[in-house]
């Protein structure tokens, strides 16, 4: 089980590239407060990214609060600017929370090869993700095995089962991190940024953080708001939503997604979302059979798979072909996405980002609500949604149930009124990260702090998504200082 907001899943899913934190000096690797650059190494899974990138490790504190005791390491990667006026490092982070920088950065840079012309592109993985001391909750075989929990229990026996399967998996996070579950949180992670912006040698954070980065680069901005240089948050997280509300507007902005999928076939929306969500209840009661021995399509996963589309316009003939492919009883397609989602390679190993995703996630937010609470709210989130509704419904009280350590806030603080212009962009059909949370976080970074740039488009996130007029507003900003005026509209 895994929660949907995350940037990794269409926008740079093709990206194979790992990138390890190697030794071996180049001439010109010193420098950045004596970190020492290297050549990023290959892993098991892909080959190094190449000349123009270059990895270090970074030690940091464990705990913040005992900025002398034991410290962890984190993993960065850097490719140099290209042009001689340069301006300094553009920190990344790609979301998740628990996507990988050092694999995303070189995937995502010609995305960015204007930025490149004044910026060193820079990116890492967070505590707790990847090569930065990453987590491993459970094992390959027991996540597969996961796949047949009902996680819209019906009955009291798949609702023991949802919560026992919850209980287990925070069990297996706690032996994996050890002291680490306790400093993974989104703070712990902004305190990170800061010491990372102190070693380049930058006296302000320059920032593009997308997704979960827009929550991350909002706290920083509360924490250090003298420090902020030029910060874009694209694809933003509500910061006024708790746990039921983030879920109810993910449960509004897949909706509106899907209905303006099955508007562009030529469906009624609400017709064509009735028989989806019938379809889904026929997997409940009898999964699928797929191409791929041993493993059915569950309605876990059916709806896991009709996710992964969503994200991206472009992938929507995906989306067709795969459901036209269920009612004719072939789960096979649906359960490709729902791979690609979950991370998991066609040799059955399964990536550690879900897993990274829910100990970052249940140590910021300190609400648990009981299955009696979630069971008075499905009417309400069937409503919103008939197809991902119950999905979303019932993972505020399993995402975090009996979780080892206790969380840390009922929603982030964000307000940084003493700090510099700040972009903040949003899509009106951004189906994960609904546009209602860039208007929430343009304002709660203060008058004069955020900046609200909005596309009318498709998809998560807007920068490098087809608008000129998105790209070159963020480019500008980003590279020659150039703020827009609030409010602007692309379309």
């Amino acid at each position: 089980m895994s929660r949907f907001v995350r940037w990794t899943a269409v926008a740079v899913a093709s990206a194979l590239l790992a990138a390890g934190c190697g030794g071996g000096s180049s001439d010109d690797d010193k420098g950045g407060g004596g970190l020492s650059w290297g050549r990023c190494k290959a892993t098991a899974d892909a080959p190094a990214p190449g000349n123009d990138w270059q990895c270090a490790t970074l030690k940091v504190p464990l705990d913040w609060s005992k900025p002398d005791g034991e410290t962890i390491g984190l993993a960065l990667i850097r490719a140099k600017a290209r042009g001689d006026d340069r301006v300094g490092s553009l920190l990344f982070n790609f979301g998740g929370p628990g996507a990988s920088g050092l694999s995303m950065m070189p995937s995502y840079a010609p995305t960015v090869s204007r930025l490149r012309e004044r910026y060193d592109l820079v990116s890492w993985d967070p505590r707790g993700v990847g090569a930065s001391e990453g987590v491993r909750c459970r094992g390959d075989k027991e996540i597969q095995a996961a796949e047949s929990v009902d996680v819209t229990p019906d009955t009291p026996a798949e609702e023991k089962a949802y919560f026992q399967d919850a209980a287990d998996f925070g069990e297996g996070c706690q032996k994996d991190a050890g002291k680490l579950m306790a400093h993974v949180s989104t703070a712990d992670s902004a305190r990170d940024m800061d010491r990372i912006r102190d070693v380049l040698g930058d006296d302000r954070m320059h920032y593009f953080g997308i997704s979960y980065g827009t929550e991350l680069g909002g706290t920083y901005a509360h924490l250090f708001p003298r420090r902020v240089g030029r910060m874009t948050l694209d694809a933003v997280v509500d910061p006024d939503a708790d746990t039921v509300g983030h879920a109810q507007n993910q449960a509004r902005g897949f909706q509106r997604a899907l209905n303006g999928y099955l508007e562009s076939t030529g469906q009624d929306p609400e017709e064509g979302t009735r028989k989806i969500a019938a379809l889904l209840r026929r997997i409940d009661a009898r999964p699928l059979p797929t191409a791929t021995p041993g493993r059915k399509l569950t309605e876990t996963l059916a709806v896991t798979g009709l996710t992964l589309p969503l994200y991206n316009k472009e992938s929507w003939p995906t989306l067709t072909s795969a459901l036209d492919a269920a009612e004719r009883g072939d789960g096979s397609e649906l359960l490709t996405l729902a791979d690609g989602y979950n991370d998991r390679a066609p040799s059955g190993h399964y990536g550690t980002t879900t897993h990274s995703q829910r100990v970052i996630s249940c140590l910021d937010d300190r609400q648990r609500p009981t299955a009696a609470r979630t069971k008075e709210l499905l009417p309400e989130f069937e409503k919103i949604s008939p197809v991902f509704g119950p999905f979303l419904g019932w993972d505020t009280a399993g995402w975090c149930h009996d979780w080892p350590v206790p969380g840390q806030h009922d929603t982030p603080e964000v307000s940084a009124p003493e700090a510099a212009p700040i972009l903040v962009v949003g899509n009106t059909g951004d189906p994960a990260t609904p546009y209602e949370g860039a208007r929430k976080m343009s304002g709660e970074l203060g008058k004069g702090v955020g900046v609200l740039l909005t596309w009318r488009g498709q998809g998560h996130g807007a920068y490098g998504s087809g608008s000129d007029c998105v790209d070159s507003t963020v480019n500008s900003y980003l590279l020659n200082g150039s703020i827009p005026k609030d409010g602007k509209v692309c379309s």
